[in-house]
């Protein structure tokens, strides 16, 4: 790693966990919240035929995961050049 301070290590590390743990909550409400939380409040919505808190259940937390692991690739390419540490 090309970084050369602690100080400079130490905000790229906690830019990068800030990132996880937004992320991780993001997921934890689309998957626990909408899928078993508040999965009678969304039931009274339809997505495609099937009732939106089965949805969620269902394929919701795989389609935000998914979009998750591309924004988190994304997002982290832009902090590792803003600390130079990009390849």
């Amino acid at each position: 790693m090309a970084i050369e301070s602690q100080d400079k290590a130490k905000a790229y590390w906690q830019k990068n966990v800030r990132l996880m743990i937004t992320l991780m909550v993001i997921w934890f409400v689309v998957s626990f919240g909408c899928g078993i939380l508040f999965v009678d409040e969304l039931n009274q919505f339809q997505l495609g035929g099937y009732k939106l808190g089965f949805w969620f259940a269902q394929q919701g937390s795989i389609y935000t995961f998914l979009a998750i692991i591309f924004f988190y690739a994304w997002k982290m390419r832009q902090i590792d050049r803003e600390f130079d540490v990009d390849e």
